[in-house]
């Protein structure tokens, strides 16, 4: 397939607004960490710090996300990715972000290499649900879109993530609907699992849209459930 071809596949497009939503939802607290991370600098060291150790969070989770690309070619790691997604959506719905406080640093490196870990740690929801949302294209094309969806997405977690997170605060539908994305991603993955989906697509026509549904259900159920106990004990 070429590019011009490829250009008029829904696939792709789909493909494409998938990594970016499922990464700018997923990196907000990305974002708090940077500018926490740097909030003691001088002002004209906050911009570098946050310009050096973003570029450095970036391209780290650029090799992630390459090297989770190609392991779920690997039979039942599909399997548990989309376990992992499955519990990533319920935290998500949850709210159940745990992240520990992160200290500020009055040293440039210091913050960089305080963002560089903090994002290291943060990254693997975004690195498997990005992997996941690139399934939706074409094999040929899966890399390049997660490398322009990365890069699309990133400026937006930078310089608008404030924004973003009121915006979340504002309407929780978002955070509905970005839960039960990752739900769907979740029972594509599995269905498409080589260990299984040629068993499965042998018992019944259309597997992905059982599981799919049954994925949403999962997340979006128990995420409730947890959230509404959560609201119940404070």
């Amino acid at each position: 397939m070429d590019l011009m071809t490829a250009l008029s596949t829904p696939s792709v497009w789909t493909a494409l607004g998938l990594i970016m939503f499922t990464n700018i939802l997923l990196s907000g607290d990305n974002a708090v960490v940077i500018a926490m991370a740097s909030r003691n600098l001088a002002p004209h060291h906050q911009k570098r710090a946050i310009f050096w150790g973003s570029a450095a969070a970036i391209i780290m989770r650029i090799l992630l996300t390459i090297v989770a690309v190609q392991l779920l070619s690997l039979p039942y790691l599909k399997i548990i990715g989309g376990i992992l997604l499955i519990y990533i959506g319920v935290q998500l719905m949850a709210e159940g972000d745990d992240d520990e406080s992160i200290e500020s640093s009055s040293s440039i490196f210091q913050a960089i290499k305080t963002i560089l870990i903090a994002d290291l740690v943060m990254s693997l929801d975004n690195v498997v649900a990005v992997a996941a949302a690139a399934e939706k294209a074409p094999e040929e094309f899966r890399m390049p879109l997660i490398l322009l969806g990365l890069a699309m997405s990133i400026p937006l977690i930078i310089f608008a993530s404030t924004l973003l997170l009121k915006v979340m605060e504002r309407y929780p539908i978002i955070i509905t609907i970005g839960a039960a994305l990752l739900g769907y991603l979740a029972g594509e993955m599995f269905v498409t699992d080589p260990a299984v989906t040629d068993t499965l697509h042998s018992l019944m026509d259309h597997p992905n849209i059982p599981f799919q549904i049954l994925g949403i259900l999962l997340v979006v159920g128990i995420g409730a459930l947890l959230k509404k106990k959560h609201a119940k004990s404070e």
